[in-house]
């Protein structure tokens, strides 16, 4: 027995020792210092630092200004661009645990990287490979210089990375996420889903829109004859998708100022001395699923097509979900792919899906020319290349030229079949036959109106009434989408409603935190002002007298916007979205107002306000309003704002080359470093509605430097 039990005490030793073998974390790979320190050599930057901390990023090449870039980023921001590159490689559960399995295996199963492995060399120009090449650098630089502060799995970061960035990221801002998730879902057998949740994937909160404005008036309709241009993307206030503020210019000619993304190595949108652009999210349909007939349910080596049986495209997919301290597990995945794209199982059967951008790895390629065009001409050349799938586009330059792109990949697909819903696997009439041009989306360039607006409405409302595009030459297989939102009414109203416009009213009709009498909005409000219930009547009353404003001394607006974005959610004009119990919704945000703030008509700017470390100040606006505030529970008295506007740019120019630009960031340069008098140096002026002018000459940027230093070179 005693024999038995030391036998049985052996083997279990084994099998523990063997299983701690089998999940111990491999170590990241070797990341040699020296190595960085030395390719450093092969560039040279100089970062100027303003008075509020932003880097203005000068080198005699442009992959100089990338190495640059990277380098000051990395300093404010290195936690958020090591999330990117990890997201970007789907090597991000290893570290985040099971909360990050299906990103991973998402992103492996789309192929980014085996795109990227085929087509760098091919697909990308050598300029645009020397300035991801000199980005990689500069990151790896920073980590050689301060590796305390960079985490070595992330290390060292590769040009093919930073192409990843873009290459993994960009589906998911017309919703890819969440058509996949219907799939999995088994929802894909009713409908598409309207809407768009990417929590996972581009950490944004569900209750949260990813919207943005976007406006530009030419001569024709400035009281001065100036055009402007208003960069205001609506994003979360941290985060991947979170903006960072950088000026860029090389002596070939690179000249930009703008927003950027944590990884991106370019302005992704902004303006410079010649010309700018605004992005917003716009949600073309880019995605179609299909069912298909597989010949063994279990373990599936064909699918049924054109008749016969194909044999599926089959890899094998790994990653690594952490457990607890230095153990992971490692997971094995068989990934199947279709004539269609990538293959899921899920309870109802096998589905392939087909996606925008798949493939498609030239997304930095296209801003690249976008950044480096000094007219219309280079810039819409730059457009048709629609390496980026998704995004309305509106432009203006210092010549005059405005123009509004509905800019989407639309696939040629078949006029007959309901989109919408799932399609035959089997028939070949229903592949993809290539992607429409630019020229075939709706757009207006040069409008007689003289004005171009878009706030994630459709694009048959982006200028004068006689200038939009017709709604009649974009039949349903198209996909482009008719919804309205607060934002699309409002911005209609103020710069359609005034032809001589001026400089203060530019800005001010932006910063406009009305609601329309007709949105969604405003309707339920009148609804609920209107309920018989007795126990309603004193919030009744409250909603009886709200003007639609939301500013922060109002006493109607938080009761009523807390209401519609309890009873609606944020999506506050989706006509698919369900109706809730309106007065149960009533109910439970009275109750929460009268237990934090003692009444239920507490002042927005009481209810709602912008934090920052000890920071608490009251904002004006609120979920869909041109002012765009989204609020959250953070636990700790008032709704913390976490969204919404964010960095912001306004550029006037009064002839070409002759521009004033302000901006404006919700915070400050030091993302995420409390310690830093520029990690909330922007907020009282954001608070107040305010702008700052970047200096944009050197000797004046000189003058008012905080930091003047200069990073690689010998």
């Amino acid at each position: 027995m005693l024999k038995i039990l030391r036998f049985g005490a052996l083997f279990l030793l084994i099998l523990v020792a063997g299983a701690a073998f089998y999940l111990k974390t491999p170590g990241p790979a070797p990341f040699d210092r020296d190595a960085a320190m030395e390719k450093a050599r092969a560039y040279k930057a100089r970062i100027l630092r303003d008075a509020y901390g932003v880097p203005h990023i000068y080198g005699a090449r442009d992959a100089d200004v990338g190495f640059g870039l990277a380098y000051a980023h990395a300093e404010d921001d290195w936690a958020t661009i090591e999330e990117v590159v990890l997201f970007s490689r789907g090597v991000l559960a290893q570290r985040d645990g099971r909360d990050a399995a299906v990103t991973d295996y998402l992103i492996r199963a789309m192929g980014s990287a085996d795109a990227i492995a085929e087509k760098y060399e091919t697909d990308l120009l050598s300029k645009t490979r020397a300035l991801a090449e000199g980005y990689a650098a500069g990151i790896n630089f920073y980590c050689a210089e301060e590796p305390a502060r960079c985490e070595r799995d992330a290390l060292p970061v590769t040009a093919q990375d930073v192409v990843a960035g873009f290459a993994s990221r960009q589906p998911f801002f017309y919703g890819l996420d969440e058509q996949l998730k219907a799939v999995f879902e088994g929802d894909v057998k009713v409908e598409k889903r309207a809407d768009t949740a990417r929590e996972a994937f581009l950490k944004v909160p569900k209750e949260f829109e990813l919207g943005s404005n976007a406006m530009a008036v030419a001569p024709s309709r400035s009281a001065d004859g100036h055009t402007r241009l208003m960069v205001n993307s609506h994003q979360p206030y941290e985060g991947p998708v979170a903006w960072y503020e950088a000026r860029v210019k090389s002596e070939e000619g690179w000249d930009m100022i703008g927003g950027i993304f944590p990884g991106a190595p370019l302005i992704l949108h902004g303006a410079g001395p010649d010309l700018g652009w605004a992005f917003t999210v716009n949600k073309p349909d880019l995605v179609d699923v299909y069912t298909l007939e597989v010949d063994n349910q279990k373990k599936p080596e064909k699918y049924r097509f054109d008749g016969g049986w194909r044999d599926f495209d089959v890899k094998k997919i790994k990653f690594r979900v952490h457990l607890w301290g230095p153990f992971s597990l490692p997971v094995t995945r068989r990934a199947l792919y279709s004539v269609h794209g990538p293959v899921f199982e899920t309870d109802n059967g096998w589905f392939a899906v087909s996606y925008a951008g798949q493939g498609d790895i030239r997304a930095l390629e296209q801003y690249y020319r976008m950044n480096r065009a000094t007219d219309y001409a280079e810039w819409r050349a730059a457009m048709e290349m629609l390496a980026l799938p998704s995004l309305n586009a509106v432009y203006a330059d210092g010549d005059g030229v405005i123009a509004y792109y509905y800019n989407a990949a639309i696939p040629v697909r078949a006029a007959g079949p309901d989109w919408s819903k799932a399609q035959d696997g089997s028939d070949p009439g229903l592949l993809w036959q290539g992607t429409r041009s630019l020229n075939d989306a709706p757009q207006v360039v040069m409008p007689r109106s003289g004005y171009v607006v878009n706030a994630n409405h459709t694009p048959f409302q982006s200028s004068g009434p006689a200038d939009n595009p017709d709604p009649e030459k974009f039949p349903p297989h198209y996909g482009v989408d008719t919804r309205t939102t607060n934002r699309g009414l409002r911005i209609q109203a103020l710069y359609g409603g005034d032809a001589s416009i001026t400089g203060e009213e530019f800005v001010s009709y932006k910063l406009d935190n009305v609601y329309a009498d007709n949105s969604r909005v405003m309707e339920l409000v009148k609804e609920l002002a209107q309920t018989g219930a007795e126990d309603l009547q004193e919030e009744a009353a409250v909603l009886a007298a709200w003007d639609g404003a939301v500013a922060m001394e109002n006493r109607s607006a938080a009761l009523a916007i807390l209401t519609a974005q309890r009873a609606r959610g944020y999506l506050l004009n989706d006509e698919g979205a369900e109706t809730p119990d309106y007065e149960a919704a009533l109910r439970e945000v009275s109750a929460e107002l009268k237990e934090k703030f003692g009444r239920i008509d507490p002042e927005w700017g009481e209810a709602v306000r912008l934090k920052r470390g000890e920071f608490s100040v009251p904002l004006n606006g609120g979920p869909d309003t041109l002012r765009a505030v989204y609020p959250q529970e953070d636990g700790e008295g008032a709704l913390k704002s976490v969204g919404g506007d964010t960095y912001i740019l306004y550029a006037d120019w009064s002839g070409a080359r002759d521009v004033e630009i302000k901006t404006i960031h919700q915070y400050g340069a030091a993302t995420s470093d409390p310690a830093s008098p520029h990690y909330d140096d922007q907020a009282p002026v954001f608070a107040a509605e305010e702008w700052k002018s970047p200096p944009m000459e050197l000797q004046a940027l000189i003058a008012e430097a905080t930091r003047d230093y200069t990073v690689g070179g010998e």
